[in-house]
């Protein structure tokens, strides 16, 4: 518990797609004077995302998929390049990322490691996103991908090199935050198998 924090009152703004709560409180600042704050908080359940990578092709799976808040923020045609990612619901962080891997990549894995956890945007959104790396093979490869229809997910299955995916985020081409921490994140702990 927070002895900085006092009458806090929680208020439901929208829960038409995910949760928006509105919540006003009390904080003692830094000058120890009790301040009346409001905020609003995205509630969308927390989420999982993995870097599929092959070690023996040095390269990396990626998936292209329109996403709506990049076009209403200047976009041009709200496309985005991503790591393979989803919510958990219900599930614990692993079993969702491979169920999620099959579905968006066609890709059926059993092993992923867990490398980190963040939270994404914490001024806003109330999510948790568990981040983790895979090795993958063409053996694995057991359907097309591209997203569960009842969730209309129109996605694309993109392979990379794994210098072009880093090429890719200096270029712009690649500006989602998960993907970028992950394909860092090979670049430091991954990068003598990914040359």
């Amino acid at each position: 518990m927070n002895d900085r924090l006092r009458n806090m009152n929680v208020s439901i703004l929208s829960d038409n797609w995910y949760t928006l709560k509105k919540v006003d409180f009390e904080y003692l600042n830094n000058q120890n004077v009790w301040e009346k704050q409001s905020r609003e908080a995205y509630d969308r359940g927390n989420g999982a995302v993995v870097l599929l990578y092959n070690p023996d092709k040095k390269s990396v799976i990626l998936t292209r998929q329109f996403r709506m808040p990049t076009y209403l923020n200047k976009n041009p045609d709200g496309m985005m390049i991503e790591a393979c990612a989803g919510l958990l619901d219900e599930n614990d962080p692993k079993t969702a990322i491979i169920k999620e891997i099959e579905e968006e990549t066609g890709y059926r894995i059993t092993e992923v490691e867990k490398v980190f956890e963040s939270y994404m945007s914490p001024g806003s959104v109330t999510e948790i996103l568990y981040f983790f790396i895979a090795t993958y093979s063409k053996e694995q490869k057991v359907s097309k991908g591209g997203g569960s229809e009842d969730e209309t997910e129109n996605i694309e299955v993109l392979e990379y090199d794994f210098q072009e995916a880093l090429r890719l985020i200096k270029t712009g081409e690649i500006k989602d935050a998960k993907t970028i921490m992950l394909l860092q994140y090979a670049q430091i702990n991954l990068g003598d198998l990914l040359k």
